[in-house]
């Protein structure tokens, strides 16, 4: 045959959709009449701009000086990302530095990045200053709360079987540790005490069943008594503490019975 094929007239043009259908989309029309191009989006989140929003991420969450969440890393990027998108981002960052000496975590604020905690005893000796040592009573009163909450002031001297100091809640509170959640239904309107999420923070921790059994913290409050217990006693010290709580007293954990129904 050698008749040309006639062009079609301008209205029986097939469309871009109609072509795509049925498989007979090329890069151009044999006619040389007009060019059909079709440009397809690459994923957000995928290629060259995948690795643009890691290193936009891994900026912000180095130069932070608190835990960003979800919502605050979403607002990095011009792509619209979805939780699931960021998070395997994230997960890929966190692999991406599993090897080196800081760390990529999700705490209950939402991600940061820290030391290592094999790496602390070098970072502290850029800063030598010494922790501060909480009493015991500060840590089964923070126990109690962190395992029973919310709990009220009168709770806890249930459990302790000695009254509270309002020092201890204050302590706990000035920390950042324990906050007020609320008051309890019943005469005199009792506070409720919770832990906060700088708490969980503190403890690198994204939520409270996270927490470690309780027989671990009755067994740490035991060795912090007998270590305190071991230190010699200053010459002005007083003899008699009618308070129950000194610093040398081993006693009897309260918290044996903290958590059991």
């Amino acid at each position: 045959m050698s008749e040309q094929a006639e062009s079609l007239p301008q209205n029986e043009v097939p469309q871009a959709g109609e072509l795509a259908n049925s498989g007979e989309l090329g890069a151009e029309q044999a006619s040389g009449d007009t060019t059909t191009a079709v440009t397809v989006q690459e994923p957000a989140g995928e290629g060259a701009n995948q690795k643009q929003v890691k290193r936009i991420l891994e900026t912000a969450l180095l130069t932070a000086t608190e835990p960003l969440s979800l919502a605050e890393l979403k607002k990095l990027n011009d792509a619209v990302l979805d939780n699931r998108q960021l998070e395997a981002l994230l997960e890929e960052i966190m692999q991406d530095w599993h090897e080196r000496g800081v760390e990529l975590t999700q705490v209950a604020s939402g991600w940061r990045f820290r030391a290592k905690p094999e790496m602390q005893q070098y970072i502290d000796r850029l800063n030598p200053q010494k922790p501060p040592r909480y009493s015991r009573a500060v840590l089964e009163t923070l126990a109690i709360i962190a395992y029973q909450q919310p709990v009220t002031r009168g709770d806890i001297e249930d459990i302790r079987g000695v009254a509270v100091s309002s020092q201890i809640l204050k302590t706990l509170e000035a920390r950042g540790w324990v906050e007020v959640v609320g008051t309890r239904d019943s005469p005199g309107k009792p506070e409720l005490f919770a832990t906060s999420r700088q708490f969980l923070d503190d403890l690198n921790l994204r939520a409270l069943q996270e927490l470690p059994p309780l027989e671990e913290i009755g067994m740490l409050l035991e060795q912090e008594a007998a270590a305190e217990a071991a230190l010699p006693v200053p010459a002005l010290a007083p003899t008699s503490d009618t308070s129950g709580e000194a610093a040398g007293a081993v006693e009897e954990s309260p918290l044996a019975g903290v958590g059991q129904e």
